[in-house]
């Protein structure tokens, strides 16, 4: 088997190309792949510590703290002390972040319809099915909970 049959690679390349694709029709909103899907996880999930946040992105603590950093001096997100915990953090999107990811949202779809041209909904709900079943047996042979 050569490199272009094996199926991580074929994963990891297309995952990059889509977020090429995607990164261009973000960039006239002044906002990069990494930080969209930061924003677009704390607009579909308004509380969690920036712990969770970085679980469940798939990035590690150090990348979603520098993400923030960002998304912050542009005013999109802002974090408060965790009652619970007072040496973390739950960042929150402000109006002008959730402003933005519905402008963005849609350019979002969009890329992704273009990426899937050409499949079925049946066919796009198996390829989902199938790379969810990948992602619950990578994760169970790291030893991480799955996501669902």
């Amino acid at each position: 088997m050569t490199i272009d049959e094996s199926i991580g690679f074929i994963l990891n390349r297309t995952g990059r190309r889509v977020s090429q694709l995607l990164a261009l029709r973000l960039a006239p909103y002044d906002v990069t792949t990494e930080q969209w899907s930061v924003l677009a996880r704390l607009n579909e999930e308004k509380t969690m510590t920036q712990k969770e946040l970085a679980y469940r992105v798939g990035k590690d603590q150090t990348n979603v703290t520098r993400i923030l950093d960002q998304l912050e001096r542009k005013k999109l997100v802002v974090r408060t002390a965790n009652p619970e915990d007072r040496r973390s953090y739950l960042p929150q999107v402000t109006e002008e972040g959730k402003r933005l990811f519905e402008r963005t949202r849609r350019i979002e779809q969009e890329t992704v319809r273009l990426a899937a041209e050409g499949l079925s909904d049946g066919e796009l709900n198996e390829l989902k099915r199938l790379l969810r079943h990948i992602e619950r047996n990578a994760n169970a042979r790291l030893g991480l909970a799955d996501e669902g």
